[in-house]
């Protein structure tokens, strides 16, 4: 890769470790559906009319717009409201790749190495580690909740796969379409209408560039970015950056809200990164010749 795209790439990177912060900011005043909800209406709007629509079955943009906004970041957003820190939930939502890798041993029949079955058992130890820190930063049932957004980032990348949309963006814009009127009226369903009723008085400076962070420099512009790397160099050369997302999450947690890291807390971020590592390129680092695909990035902000 040349230089400037590196830096690009590794710029998209901190952007989206970064977003973990931004949303703990913005649910400081908002409830947490609401706030995705806003999300992705703006990533939507007003995008959707200048963006010719993906030409994929409807099923898929619709599902992709429910498992990924309210399946993935409405519950993400739960678990770091129910006390999961941002740098926390930047690592366990790296499970992700592993479960994607499972899914699709089941729905596409790919076989599972046993460099994959390794970095699983790696990662798992990372994950048990975590649940034992005590700083105040990690609660079960944000762990839990987060573990559950994972699973539908995984569900969320086999539609894409299966959609295989040409026109990435345009499903990205269209699909988020499908989002916010769910999450709303789960909100409104689990909360009454409190939320909405204290919405105008909640929307400060802080929530509104919160919103905005994630709307467009996280989804809207890092989708776009980071689709045209893949378009004009290899998955396996790009994929690897996307490591650094869970380590820009921490440092973002770290400067924003001056999280503490304990021995235990960088052991087991350790574990989770190096299951990684080992599960998606123990291959390649073997000198097998066979480089194990990672699920785009671009398919999971």
């Amino acid at each position: 890769m040349k230089k400037q795209h590196i830096l690009i790439a590794v710029a998209i990177t901190a952007i989206w470790g970064l977003n973990f912060s931004i949303i703990k900011i913005g649910l400081e005043s908002v409830d947490p559906l609401i706030l995705a909800g806003i999300r992705f209406a703006l990533s939507a709007l007003p995008a959707v009319f200048f963006l010719k629509r993906p030409q994929v079955p409807w099923r898929y943009t619709i599902g992709y717009g429910l498992v990924f906004g309210v399946g993935l970041w409405g519950v993400v957003n739960l678990g770091i409201k129910a006390g999961l820190s941002s740098g926390i939930a930047s690592l366990v939502l790296q499970f992700s790749a592993f479960l994607t890798i499972v899914l699709g041993a089941v729905v596409f029949r790919e076989s599972l190495s046993r460099f994959q079955y390794l970095g699983i058992a790696v990662a798992l130890v990372g994950l048990f580690s975590i649940t034992f820190v005590t700083d105040g930063t990690v609660t079960l049932a944000g762990v839990a909740l987060v573990l559950l957004g994972a699973v539908s980032w995984s569900v969320a990348n086999v539609i894409l796969k299966k959609a295989a949309p040409k026109e990435t963006l345009a499903f990205m814009v269209w699909s988020s379409l499908f989002s916010p009127l769910p999450l709303f009226l789960l909100d409104l369903v689990v909360n009454g209408t409190k939320g909405y009723a204290e919405l105008p008085h909640q929307i400060g400076w802080a929530a509104v560039l919160s919103i905005l962070f994630q709307a467009y420099p996280n989804t809207v512009l890092g989708y776009a970015v980071w689709n045209w790397l893949l378009r004009e160099y290899p998955v396996s050369t790009v994929a690897p950056l996307s490591l650094l997302v869970p380590i820009f999450g921490v440092l973002g947690s770290v400067l924003i809200f001056d999280e503490s890291l304990p021995p235990l807390k960088l052991v087991a971020g350790a574990l989770v990164v190096a299951g990684l590592v080992i599960g998606l390129y123990g291959k390649r680092l073997a000198g097998s010749g066979t480089a194990v695909r990672l699920p785009s990035p671009s398919r999971s902000r």
